[in-house]
């Protein structure tokens, strides 16, 4: 199945990193990102689904309650690569960091995802992958 670059900014906010089911989440990766994909970000870089699912899952138990929310609309270049700016934190409460997702596709799918931090990734100034 091939997705456009906005929808797979969005499924991998919400449904992948936002998601707190390993099923669902491990269900989402294998949809939308390339058997040899790569999510690289400031703590590591992890290879393919497997990685990715797993990674996805320790980010979420960190910080179970929270909500990732985008604050612009998703960037595309030419449909095959694009950005995401969003923000994560407690639903009602001010957010508690915020990052950029950039993903590079491959037959509609994802190849590679960066994310970088805007700010600090916490207010007590923890990592967010311990």
């Amino acid at each position: 199945m091939s997705h456009d670059i906005a929808t797979l900014l969005m499924r991998n906010l919400m449904d992948v990193f936002g998601e707190g089911d390993a099923a669902r989440r491990r269900a989402v990766v294998d949809e939308i990102f390339n058997e040899d994909a790569v999510f690289i970000e400031p703590h590591g870089i992890y290879r393919g689904r497997d990685e990715i699912s797993r990674i996805a899952g320790v980010i979420r138990a960190t910080h179970p309650t929270f909500r990732y929310s985008p604050i612009a609309p998703a960037e595309e270049l030419h449909g095959l690569a694009g950005r995401l700016r969003w923000v994560a934190g407690n639903p009602g409460e001010p957010p508690a960091y915020a990052g950029t997702d950039f993903v590079v596709a491959r037959d509609g799918r994802i190849a590679a995802v960066y994310l970088f931090f805007d700010g600090e990734p916490d207010p007590t100034g923890a990592p967010i992958v311990a």
